[in-house]
């Protein structure tokens, strides 16, 4: 039920976002001429939200698309819906995806796919682009970046309290452990001492069964007192015997794998069952079908509705067996593991010389054994070496010291890298606009722009000064060669009016004066 409550939350939370987006984004196009961006807007806003949950990479996507929009001109206007929604988006998708190179593949994707828009919908090209990956930095990858740090902290919280109950109940098992023990020590010691005094009993029996001066009938009855101490020394023998640990059963107790996959079936499990014909000692055919049994109950206690493929390829000397379920469906109630059938799997699979490894992956859970078929047992593991648990809780720990990093390295590195590429962009466009003075001299009102354009820089200025330009002419901008690096801040200004110059000044930066 609390699972339920928060699917039903969380899915409101996402309708009241897509909401929100869209009511922001009819409001702020209600002066556009152009229907574009409403559609647009309204478009991303349903894809990003409706499919935040299922497939995060392609909300991300379409909500990082939206912020194209923030390079197109809307009289001084910055949109603000599309941030909105890529906050949105964003934290959602660090919350659910397993992954980071999805992320980056899709930030960097869309701010490429931003360089051709900036140079055809943009009066100055490439100096608007910076806009976009701007935005998509603060507005989509910070808030994803922080989605993913809620997630690993969960996940850090989520380890330590799974060690801790893995703790608690290794103590658990250890104490029963040391029962059992003790009892397998009594019933040794009753084995001993009974089946002594029995043995006594019997053989006194034996001997009053053989003396003549008794009669017939107390013979008979000495005989059978023997014959009872014998058969109840055979029987506490045989109890005792269940006891000892040195006496395993070899057979499956529930039949064959293939017994054990129907059954399973029948339940309402999904099980892809892929078993080689063959043969394995008793032991390692037991041990198989331990593990199949382990692998199938947890994924019906923690992978509910999940499919499972299981694997068993027996060769001459080696028996491997394979069982993978999927991520659960949703989200499901949280069971309780002991992890006592695991450690159960790898005692049992040392004992045959093999390996045992459990672990999660991006998919679901995976277990995987390999039997020798003729082999010593494989040594324990060391009693102060670092658990699986505590290996993962350490790995946990470092996700989230580098999310903290890299929360704090990336978008400082990100800025740096846009503003040097600015940079040396700016410094490549004064150098490439720069108009030698003496073509500036010979050039002569009335002449054509094809024979102008011999003596043109390839680029004209980025940032042309203010400066009144002539009533119907198209003026042009384009550097001095005065100053540091060759340019001064002043500007030659060509003006042109059907293919012909008609107006040539000096624009400088200081005084703003005519030549």
């Amino acid at each position: 039920m609390k699972a339920r409550g928060r699917r039903r939350a969380a899915v409101l939370l996402d309708v009241a976002i897509w909401l929100a987006v869209c009511a922001l984004c009819v409001e702020e196009t209600r002066d556009n001429a152009a229907p574009w961006e409403l559609i647009g807007g309204l478009v991303s806003a349903t894809v990003a939200m409706a499919t935040a949950r299922r497939l995060p990479v392609v909300s991300l996507t379409a909500a990082s698309l939206s912020g194209i929009a923030v390079l197109f001109d809307y009289s001084g206007r910055f949109p603000i819906w599309p941030v909105l929604l890529m906050m949105a988006a964003g934290y959602f998708a660090g919350r659910r995806m397993p992954t980071v190179r999805p992320a980056l593949f899709v930030f960097s994707g869309v701010a490429l796919a931003g360089v051709p828009v900036s140079l055809v919908v943009t009066d100055d090209g490439v100096l608007s682009w910076p806009t976009l990956p701007l935005t998509l930095l603060f507005a989509g990858f910070v808030p994803w970046h922080l989605g993913r740090y809620v997630r690993l902290r969960e996940d850090l919280v989520s380890t330590g309290w799974d060690r801790a109950e893995q703790l608690e109940a290794q103590q658990r098992s250890t104490a029963e452990q040391a029962r059992l023990r003790e009892r397998a020590r009594i019933a040794s010691d009753m084995h001993d001492s009974l089946g002594h005094e029995l043995s006594l009993i019997a053989l006194r029996a034996g001997a009053l069964e053989l003396a003549p001066e008794l009669a017939q009938r107390h013979r008979a009855a000495a005989g059978e007192l023997r014959e009872s101490a014998g058969i109840a020394t055979e029987r506490l023998r045989e109890i005792i015997g269940v006891l000892r640990e040195d006496a395993p059963p070899v057979d499956p107790v529930g039949g064959s794998l293939t017994d054990l996959v129907e059954r399973t079936r029948a339940s309402g499990l999904v099980v892809e069952a892929l078993v080689d014909d063959g043969a394995a000692p008793p032991m390692v055919e037991r041990a198989a079908y331990r593990v199949v049994q382990e692998s199938l109950t947890n994924a019906a206690k923690h992978a509910p509705g999940a499919a499972v493929t299981v694997r068993v390829r027996r060769g001459q000397d080696e028996t491997l067996v394979t069982v993978h379920n999927g991520a659960p469906d949703g989200e499901p109630e949280p069971a309780a593991s002991g992890q006592r059938g695991l450690a159960g799997l790898r005692e049992r699979v040392r004992l045959l010389g093999g390996t045992l490894r459990a672990e999660r992956s991006d998919d679901g859970f995976e277990v995987a054994a390999r039997l020798p078929h003729h082999a010593e047992p494989g040594s324990r593991e060391p009693a102060d070496g670092a658990s699986e648990s505590a290996r993962q809780l350490a790995h946990a720990r470092r996700q989230v010291r580098r999310t903290l990093v890299g929360a704090v390295v990336i978008p400082a590195a990100a800025v740096f890298v846009l503003v040097a590429v600015s940079a040396v962009y700016y410094v490549f466009n004064i150098i490439a606009s720069t108009l030698d003075a003496e073509d500036y001299e010979r050039l002569h009102l009335g002449q054509s722009r094809a024979d102008i354009e011999l003596v043109l820089p390839n680029q004209e200025r980025l940032e042309p000064p203010e400066a009144v330009e002539p009533s119907g002419a198209v003026c042009e901008y384009y550097g001095t060669d005065g100053g540091v690096l060759g340019w001064s801040g002043d500007a030659y200004q060509l003006c042109f009016a059907d293919a012909r110059l008609v107006s040539k000044e000096r624009i400088f930066h200081a005084e703003g004066d005519e030549t």
